[in-house]
């Protein structure tokens, strides 16, 4: 799944991003852009689940 995220620009941005990822599934295959503010995601956990993760972390994702 691919998540844009506007609020996500920097390497400390990435780095919070895929702690709150992993902190629901420790196994989720994660690529940042930073530059593009595009995540993938490999995980079979649910997207809103994904998304409502990020938000509690401060990222909004769509």
């Amino acid at each position: 799944m691919q998540f844009h995220i506007e609020n996500m620009t920097c390497g400390g941005c990435v780095r919070s991003v895929t702690k709150a990822i992993h902190d629901l599934d420790p196994a989720a295959r994660i690529s940042a852009d930073p530059a593009t503010r595009r995540i993938d995601v490999q995980t079979t956990i649910p997207r809103d689940t994904v998304s409502s993760a990020l938000a509690d972390a401060g990222f909004a994702a769509n």
